[in-house]
Formats: structure tokens, sequence, C-alpha cells
């Protein structure tokens, strides 16, 4: 495919994210001058390591190589997918990003907006879609929809759709990991049984597409059926299934590791019951 230098391209995501870096590390650097007499956690420096490789996977599925060869193979477009909706957004909402960029907001923005958002009404559309039920259903749905061939080829004809598409699959991802992540503040925590299921759903939706993808006879998408050069020389049915197996296999590593983790605190917790129900005993 060529020098890993070659094909970058500018994406205006590229504005949202240097924003979102320079806020991030304006809060980090003010929340650290209110604690410089107490050190700085180690804990820290893994979060904003976390945030900032979030944001550079953003770079990586929009600017790169990556969205270059997306239009001319089909599996490396389910990568730039699979990146959007379940590597950058997981990543991000690990550094906690929500105090540290309030935290970057001069404070008499931060207590106007604050005051604002208390009283306004039309917050509540808001709280309905951080709700743990429609943030699944939007996450999978929107998976499901764009790789519907009538919407997939549509993003590939006209490119602001395309960018629709990516930006839904970001918004949709953040919404449906901060319920794993637990990114706070001031969130409701899921039960680790019912994460546990959360995350199981998901992944289901992911295999369910995965098999169509690899188990069809002809190749779905047009756009891709009608190219009369792929790079590596497969043809298009190949690159079909490359793609399935794309979403089958890298697609779940962030779903197994956030099942791994839950499954692990989960038994944790379980563990320390009777230890605490024999404290007062003791």
């Amino acid at each position: 495919m060529g020098s890993l230098t070659a094909h970058w391209s500018w994406d205006p995501s590229i504005i949202y994210v240097v924003l979102a870096g320079l806020m991030y590390l304006l809060g980090g650097m003010r929340r650290g001058t209110s604690r410089s007499r107490h050190g700085r956690r180690g804990g820290e420096w893994l979060r904003e390591l976390s945030f900032l490789a979030g944001l550079a996977c953003i770079v990586i599925a929009l600017s790169s190589p990556v969205d270059y060869y997306s239009e001319q193979l089909f599996w490396v477009h389910m990568l730039q997918h699979i990146i959007l909706l379940s590597v950058s957004a997981p990543l991000i909402l690990f550094g906690r990003p929500w105090p540290r960029m309030w935290q970057a907001l001069p404070l008499g923005w931060r207590t106007s907006v604050g005051r604002t958002l208390a009283g306004a009404r039309w917050t509540a559309p808001v709280r309905l879609l951080a709700r743990p039920a429609t943030a699944w259903i939007l996450f999978n749905a929107d998976l499901l929809l764009w790789h519907l061939p009538a919407a997939y080829n549509l993003t590939l004809r006209y490119q602001w759709i395309h960018n629709i598409e990516h930006a839904l699959f970001f918004f949709t991802g953040v919404l449906f990991w901060a319920h794993v992540v637990d990114p706070g503040p001031l969130r409701k925590r899921l039960s680790w049984y019912v994460r546990a299921a959360y995350i199981l759903g998901s992944m289901v939706t992911g295999w369910a597409l995965a098999i169509t993808l690899v188990l069809a006879k002809v190749p779905l998408y047009s756009h891709y059926a009608h190219l009369l050069h792929r790079p590596g020389g497969i043809s298009a049915l190949t690159d079909q299934q490359l793609a399935g197996g794309m979403m089958w296999v890298p697609g779940s590593v962030a779903y197994s590791i956030a099942l791994l983790v839950i499954f692990s605190r989960w038994a944790s917790a379980d563990a320390q019951r009777p230890a605490r129900r024999a404290a007062p005993a003791t």
C-alpha cells in the first residue's frame, strides 16, 4: 500500500481534535495548580495518555492513509468505522475529559453556563439520550443502518453524508461507552451484571453484521463491486469477507477487554461482601 507517510489528508475533525486537546491540557494545568500541595496522582498520567491516544485515533481514522484506502478497500473502511466506534471513544472517556475540559473555561463562563443549564427545560432530551437504554439503541441502530447497502453507497457518493456518518459513529460511541467506562461526574453507575449484558448485546449485534458480510454470496455494495482495480488485486467478494472478519475479530477486541475488566471487578466485589458482613461480628 505504499509508504505510510503518503496519502495523508486534511479533515475538518482535526480542528475539533486540536481544540479538545488544548482544553484538556489547559484544564489539567489549572487543576494541577490546586493540587500541587498534595502531589500528582500516578493514575492521572495514564488517563492523560489514554485521552491523547483517543484523539490520535480520530486523526488516524479520518486523515491518515486509512481514509485514503477506505474508498478502494471495504475492509479498510470497516477498520475506519471500528476505530471511531470502539477505540477512540472509550480511550477518550477513560481520560475523564469532562471535568478537565470544563475547568479550562473562564470562571465567569462556567458560572453562567451552569446556571443556564440548571434551569433549562431543553436539557431533558439530552438527559434522555444519556440513559443506558437510549444510548445502547442509538449505538447499535446507527451501526446497522449505516451498513445497509443504500446508505453505505450514499456515504461513498457524497462527502457531506460521509462526514455525518463518521460524526454519528463517534458520538453514539461516546454515549454507549460512557456507561461502560464511567467517565463521571454525576453519572449513575450500572451494576456489573447489567454492564456485562450491555456489552454482550452490542457484541452480538456486531457479530450479526460480520456473519452477514462473510456468508453473502455476492458483493452487497455497488461502489466496491464496480471498482476496476483494488490494492492487492483481491476480488470484491474477498474484500467483503475480509471486512466481515475485521468486524468479527478486531471489532470485538474492545468489547472483550471491557468484559474481562467487568467480570474481574464483579468477582472482586462478590468476594468482598462476606468480609463486609463479617466485620461487625469481628
